[in-house]
């Protein structure tokens, strides 16, 4: 029997990294929410690893951060080891990663939660949802409680389902031996929703002072690096290193030798894992010709001694984990405080989702993080956002924030899920995007924060200095087009030692800064009148006369797919009685319930010819309309 327990606008289902974002967002809306966790000491975990960012998912804290989450800034708060990752390579593909402390985090997080007006955190375990007539009214927790809500956000993680395996062992958890969330996936499956299953794994955890670090390679943080955060006004620090060691031909023989017991193999693990995130013997299995593999050996936080190894996850049984462990270089002697180990989990299967993340079959019910077929903080957080502000506008009758792949990767990551779908848990990379130069971790204030103040998450302060920083770049670019530099020795020598071609006349500054060789702040001394300006602003300035010609380009490409993105398709449209489409067009499109010509030519099995024939359909529609008029 149930009682009422309280009414809410929001309900968000999980508070790791996907919950925290929806909550703090549709509360920061002005809605009345509740978020609940089966364990609040899990609130904003990572079990994983501590880290955040990386190539492609530094770009989605960046604009995390822009819409007016909170992610990055955690992340700063939180950071023992910063590091750009590509950094010899273009700014297209530049990418902060931080090493955090796991513990500092979480505890950052939780208080974010608890102090956020409008939010309740609630320990309790959600096992239904309500639905009437088709809309979201409630959910029922397993103590039988019973709490009213008009939205409801699923961020389940992997606990919903959980099932952890090592070798031929497994049981009913959660992440981290926490309780799993057990009676849910029944009530989404009653609701009509295609549910999965996926798996991901942990690597093993390890002792500090029983590692060798002799032998290993020491990777330092890097200084001077621009924090997460573009609200961080402190300079990041680096309090840790990181090391890089390497498996051996031992290791290999090990893994080949004892394959017969990993799950993996034998038939037991029946979850689809991450293909970018293998196990240490699906490695060994499918790089039969490579004699090593790297691992990174990373601190769990400052006030800890668990190393996290990076790069060794794995299902085997935990006699062979030791094994292959002790065969790792520096990690002779290494001394296991938790295993490795596999986890399977379900999740819905994300082309149910519009790309508002809303069930297609269940008015008000949302979806976000690794309920939705990704892994990873980073998206998970960011869909996270993208729910709770589509659940709060929902709720208020205003219009759903819909990015677009063309302006962010958060848009590419959603439109990725909702229009292809996923036959594994999806990562972000920065090859997902083909607008991947003009969607840099740099520019995000630029092209989310405006969004963000609309929508009412970014504040008119925060706004006026984003629209303040780029107005100077703009001033500072029209000064260098007037700016002339003569020839010299001193001049030239510079360019000969950058491998640039010395000059004979004067010439504009800016067309030396267009050189390859040269940037912004190699041609300083060359520039008397160059006014101060802060880092960011030098880093804009920099990138966009350098990059000028490729910019324009992209953002060409980016009009013409917006062109296509402007012509919707009804909702109303019955794809299976367009007799002229392909049977396997039907299919797809009558599935995917596109909402613009461009996210139709998108879904796999649509070809070129079936758009052609969507215009035309279009077109004789409108005209039937017309003379009904």
């Amino acid at each position: 029997m149930s009682f009422l327990a309280g009414e809410f606008d929001v309900a968000v289902i999980g508070a790791g990294h996907a919950g925290i974002e929806a909550a703090l967002a549709a509360a920061r809306l002005k809605m009345k929410t509740i978020c609940f966790s089966i364990n609040l000491d899990a609130v904003g975990n990572m079990p994983c690893n501590p880290a955040i960012g990386g190539t492609g998912k530094g770009q989605l804290v960046r604009e995390i951060d822009a819409l007016g989450g909170e992610m990055a800034k955690a992340a700063d708060f939180s950071c023992i080891q910063y590091r750009i990752l590509n950094r010899g390579k273009g700014p297209a593909v530049h990418s902060l990663r931080a090493q955090a402390d796991r513990e500092t985090y979480k505890i950052y997080m939780k208080h974010a939660l608890e102090m956020q007006e409008n939010l309740v955190l609630s320990q309790n375990e959600i096992v239904a949802v309500n639905v009437k007539n088709g809309k979201t009214e409630g959910v029922y927790t397993a103590m039988g409680a019973y709490y009213k809500a008009k939205a409801v956000i699923i961020c389940s993680g992997t606990f919903l389902g959980g099932k952890v395996i090592i070798g031929e062992y497994s049981k009913e958890s959660g992440p981290d031996g926490m309780h799993p969330a057990k009676g849910l996936t029944a009530s989404l499956k009653a609701l009509g929703l295609e549910m999965m299953r996926f798996k991901t794994g942990t690597p093993v955890r390890i002792l500090k002072r029983s590692i060798d670090f002799s032998k290993m390679e020491i990777q330092e943080g890097e200084e001077g690096a621009i924090p997460f955060s573009f609200e961080t006004k402190t300079a990041t620090k680096n309090a840790a290193a990181c090391h890089l060691t390497y498996t051996t031909q031992k290791t290999n023989e090990i893994i080949r030798k004892n394959l017969h017991r990993s799950p993996l193999f034998s038939g037991l693990i029946e979850g689809i894992g991450p293909r970018y995130c293998p196990s240490i013997e699906d490695k060994v299995v499918r790089f039969a010709n490579k004699e090593r593999h790297q691992l990174f050996i990373e601190p769990m936080g400052l006030n800890t001694e668990e190393m996290y190894v990076q790069g060794l996850s794995s299902s085997l049984p935990e006699d062979v984990q030791a094994e292959v462990l002790h065969s790792v270089l520096g990690l002779e002697h290494a001394q296991v405080m938790r295993s490795a180990y596999a986890i399977e989990y379900d999740c819905v299967n994300p082309l149910e989702l519009y790309p508002t993340l809303e069930a297609k079959k269940v008015s008000g019910l949302f979806g976000a993080g690794q309920f939705n077929g990704t892994s990873g903080y980073e998206e998970a957080a960011a869909q996270g956002l993208i729910a709770g502000i589509n659940a709060a506008l929902k709720i208020k009758g205003e219009p759903p924030l819909i990015l677009d792949r063309a302006g962010s990767y958060i848009g590419t990551l959603i439109d990725d899920l909702v229009t292809k779908g996923t036959k594994e848990p999806y990562r972000m990379m920065t090859s997902r995007s083909e607008y991947r130069l003009i969607l840099r971790e740099d520019n995000a204030d630029e092209r989310l924060c405006g969004i963000g103040f609309k929508v009412g998450l970014i504040s008119r302060e925060r706004y006026a200095r984003v629209l303040k920083k780029y107005e100077a770049v703009d001033e500072e670019i029209k000064r260098l087009t007037k700016v002339g530099v003569s020839e010299s020795d001193e001049l030239n020598k510079l360019l000969t030692d950058a491998g640039s071609t010395p000059i004979t006349t004067g010439c504009r500054l800016i067309d030396l800064m267009k050189r390859p060789q040269l940037s912004y702040e190699m041609l300083a001394p060359f520039d008397a009148e160059r006014p101060a300006q802060p880092p960011e602003v030098r880093e804009q300035v920099d990138i966009r006369v350098r990059y000028e010609g490729y910019i324009s380009r992209q953002l060409k490409e980016a009009e013409q797919f917006r062109s296509m993105e402007n012509v919707t398709l009804p909702e109303d449209i019955i794809y299976r009685e367009i007799t002229s489409l392909r049977l396997e067009a039907r299919e797809k499109l009558e599935k995917v319930k596109p909402r613009s010509l461009g996210q139709a030519s998108r879904i796999s099995g649509v070809s070129p010819a079936d758009i052609a024939v969507l215009i035309v359909f279009l077109d004789q529609r409108r005209k039937e309309r017309n003379k009904k008029q």
